[in-house]
């Protein structure tokens, strides 16, 4: 895969300063990104501007993997090319992305992968479910969707847990769903919960391919944190970038390396 990054520079140039005054990010540990060098920028994903957050944080030129639905978009397909994202297909176990990536960190790049392989929220068909199950009386469909949409798939399945399990009430469930982070975190101050829960249940389950291409190719993976939230001029959106490690020989501890040092970096810069 050739490294022709004239399109990334040339967006990059006019995008970041746009996004830097829209979303005000407070950006620590940028020293951590090595200069040279392949390297894995793996992190938590909860929004569809994640990958800004590091673009700005770096002057290296990064290819970020990206579902393939945006390259079959006519209208935006060129914008992701042109800025040298690389196509994964879901719905397969898709061995062409996964080539492309290795290419690129063989020839010491930098790539950007979502080890959690989508964005930590309910899908339509979940989010259906919940309202039929507890809202279809009391607010319309729309609106509730709305309310939803930055409320994190994890916390939300474990507001519901929590609620099944008797530790808080359906009523309360219902309350503070649409602010289910802060609920939580109200609940870990109040020692409801443990704070370790809060941070587990704050991640998908990471997928294997970041430690994976890291360990075929040498590549150190560069762990990172989004923390607060997407709002015009917001006072607390943060992007906290760890310090890079090696993978071992042993994926399964690695990955659950991976995991923890995401969630230390939720945790110590919350």
């Amino acid at each position: 895969m050739k490294n022709n990054m004239t399109g990334y520079k040339f967006f990059r140039a006019i995008l970041s300063p746009i996004y830097r005054f829209w979303f005000t990010p407070t950006i620590i540990g940028k020293e951590n990104i090595p200069s040279e060098g392949a390297i894995i920028l793996a992190g938590n994903h909860i929004h569809i501007m994640d990958q800004c957050n590091i673009i700005v944080s770096t002057k290296r030129l990064l290819h970020y993997m990206a579902k393939k639905e945006y390259f079959d978009n006519k209208k935006v397909a060129w914008f992701f090319k042109t800025v040298g994202c690389i196509p994964v297909d879901r719905s397969i176990k898709d061995e062409n992305a996964k080539s492309k990536a290795i290419e690129v960190l063989k020839n010491n790049h930098a790539l950007g992968i979502y080890p959690e392989g989508t964005r930590n929220k309910l899908k339509d068909e979940e989010l259906k479910k919940l309202y039929k199950k507890y809202f279809k009386d009391n607010i319309t469909f729309k609106k509730y969707k709305k309310k939803m949409k930055n409320n994190r798939k994890t916390h939300i399945n474990y507001l519901e847990e929590l609620k099944d399990n008797n530790i808080i009430s359906e009523e309360d469930f219902i309350n503070n769903i649409f602010n289910s982070n802060n609920y939580l975190l109200e609940l870990v101050n109040k020692k409801v919960i443990k704070e370790i829960d809060y941070y587990n249940n704050s991640l998908l389950p990471l997928k294997y391919g970041a430690v994976s291409m890291a360990k075929k190719t040498n590549a150190l993976i560069v762990p990172y944190a989004i923390i607060g939230e997407y709002k015009f001029r917001g006072k607390n959106l943060k992007i906290i970038i760890g310090k890079p490690f090696k993978v071992s020989d042993d994926l399964e501890k690695s990955n659950i390396k991976l995991s923890n040092e995401i969630k230390k970096l939720m945790k110590n810069n919350a």
